[in-house]
C-alpha cells in the first residue's frame, strides 16, 4: 500500500522526502526516485500566495493542493497541517479532509497564532495540556490506522531544549507515531533529541538553508538517529532562483533564446508530463 510508511520508517535507513508545492513539482521528484515526498506549508504560501509562511494559508487551499499531488503520484507526502488551522475540532476535520486527500502523514505544530515558519524569530507556543488534547483528536479522527500523525513541536525557541523535549515526550503519550523537534541550533541539540526518543519513535529532522539548524546530509542526519529528512523549501528556494536569472534575461535580451540551453523545450515538457502517453490512451476511447 503506497500510503503505509509504517514498515518503512521501522527501518533504519533515513527516508529522504523532499519539499514539493504543486502536482509538477510532485511529478518530477517522483521520476527522480525519491521514496516520500513533504508537502510544505510555507512553499504553499511562496507559491499560491505569494506570500510569506506567517499564517495566512487555509485548510482548503492545503487540501487542494495535497489532491491534486496524490492524483498525480503514487509516492506517500507527508503533509505539513500548520496547527490544525484551529483548535481540536478544526484539527479533526483537517485530519478527515487530508486524509481524504490522500495524505500519509499529517503533521501538526503547536504554534499559537498566528503561526509562522518555524525558522523566523517571535514565535509562541500553546500550552502543551492544549496541544495534548488537538493530538489525541487527531488520532481519535484518522479513519485509517496507516494515516500517521507526527506531532511537531516549535518549542527549543521559545521554552528551551528541555521543555521542547518534555513536551515531545507528553506528545508521544497522546499517540502520535513520530515526532517533530523543530529549529534544533546545534549538532549536540539534535543528539540529545536522538538519544531520548530514537529509538521509541521515528524522529524528523528540518533542514531550512540558511536557517537555525546546521544543514547536514541525509546520511549524517541517520547518523544521529534521525529517519526522516526533510528540505522542505528547497525546491521553491532554487525555482525562484532559476525564475529571476530568466525573467532577468528575457527582459534584457527580448528573447529566450540566450536561456534555452537552462530549458527544457516543447518535446522535452511533454515527455515529463507524460503527453504521448496521454493522448494514446485518450485514442482508446475514440469512437
Amino acid at each position: 500500500m503506497p500510503h503505509d510508511l509504517k514498515t518503512r520508517l521501522a527501518s533504519p535507513d533515513i527516508v529522504l522526502a523532499p519539499g514539493v508545492y504543486d502536482a509538477f513539482t510532485a511529478l518530477i521528484a517522483e521520476q527522480t526516485g525519491f521514496e516520500a515526498l513533504y508537502l510544505s506549508g510555507a512553499s504553499v504560501a511562496y507559491t499560491r500566495l505569494g506570500r510569506s509562511d506567517v499564517g495566512l494559508t487555509t485548510f482548503s487551499e492545503v487540501e487542494e493542493t495535497l489532491a491534486r499531488i496524490t492524483e498525480r503520484v503514487a509516492l506517500p507526502v507527508i503533509v505539513d497541517a500548520d496547527t490544525g488551522f484551529g483548535n481540536a475540532l478544526n484539527v479533526m476535520r483537517t485530519v478527515r479532509g487530508f486524509e481524504r486527500a490522500g495524505a500519509a502523514v499529517i503533521q501538526i505544530e503547536d504554534q499559537g497564532f498566528p503561526k509562522r515558519c518555524g525558522h523566523l524569530d517571535g514565535k509562541s507556543v500553546i500550552p502543551a495540556r492544549e496541544m495534548v488534547g488537538k493530538l489525541k483528536a487527531a488520532v481519535d479522527a484518522r479513519h485509517s490506522p496507516a494515516t500517521l500523525i507526527l506531532a511537531r513541536t516549535d518549542a527549543v525557541a521559545v521554552e528551551g531544549l528541555d521543555a521542547a523535549l518534555d513536551r515531545a515526550e507528553q506528545y508521544l503519550e497522546a499517540g502520535v507515531d513520530a515526532l517533530f523537534i523543530e529549529a534544533l541550533r546545534t549538532p549536540e541539540q539534535m543528539d540529545a533529541a536522538c538519544a531520548r526518543f530514537a529509538s521509541r519513535v521515528p524522529l524528523l529532522a528540518n533542514m531550512v538553508e540558511g536557517g537555525k539548524t546546521p544543514i547536514q546530509d541525509a546520511d549524517q542526519l541517520q547518523r544521529h538517529g534521525f529517519r526522516i529528512a526533510i528540505f522542505p523549501g528547497g525546491a521553491a528556494r532554487a525555482v525562484a532562483h532559476t525564475l529571476q536569472d530568466y525573467y532577468g534575461s528575457l527582459k534584457t535580451h527580448r528573447t529566450t533564446t540566450p536561456f534555452r540551453e537552462r530549458m527544457l523545450d516543447f518535446d522535452g515538457l511533454n515527455e515529463v508530463l507524460g503527453t504521448p502517453e496521454l493522448l494514446a490512451q485518450g485514442k482508446r476511447y475514440e469512437g
